[in-house]
C-alpha cells in the first residue's frame, strides 16, 4: 500500500497507528483536516496528532472506521464496546464526527 494511500494518527501518549485513508475518512473531522487547502501540516505528511485521545481510545475509533466501511458495504456485524471505554469514545466520536 503507497503512503498516500494510508494516514497516521497519532494519539495523546505518542502511539502511532497507520490506517487506510479511506477508514480515517469516515471521520468528517479528519477528512476536513486531510482536503483543506492551505498547506496544512495534515494534509503535506498525511499525520494527524490527537493530543486529547489515549492509545487505548484510539485504537478503538481505528477499528469503528473500517467497521463503518464494512456497514457502509452492506456487511452488517455488531460492534462491541467494552462498557469502561463509552464515556471516552463518546467525547472523541463527537470531535471526530463518527
Amino acid at each position: 500500500m503507497k503512503r498516500k494511500d494510508t494516514v497516521k494518527l497519532i494519539s495523546a501518549d505518542e502511539m502511532e497507528f497507520v490506517i487506510d485513508k479511506d477508514a480515517a475518512m469516515v471521520s468528517q473531522t479528519i477528512r476536513n483536516m486531510l482536503t483543506s487547502p492551505g498547506g496544512f501540516a495534515e494534509t503535506e505528511l498525511g499525520e494527524v496528532t490527537f493530543p486529547e485521545i489515549s492509545a487505548v481510545i484510539l485504537e478503538k475509533i481505528c477499528q469503528y472506521f473500517y467497521w463503518a466501511l464494512q456497514y457502509s458495504r452492506g456487511k452488517e456485524t455488531e460492534f462491541h464496546i467494552e462498557p469502561e471505554l463509552t464515556l471516552e469514545l463518546m467525547m472523541a466520536a463527537n470531535y471526530l464526527h463518527a
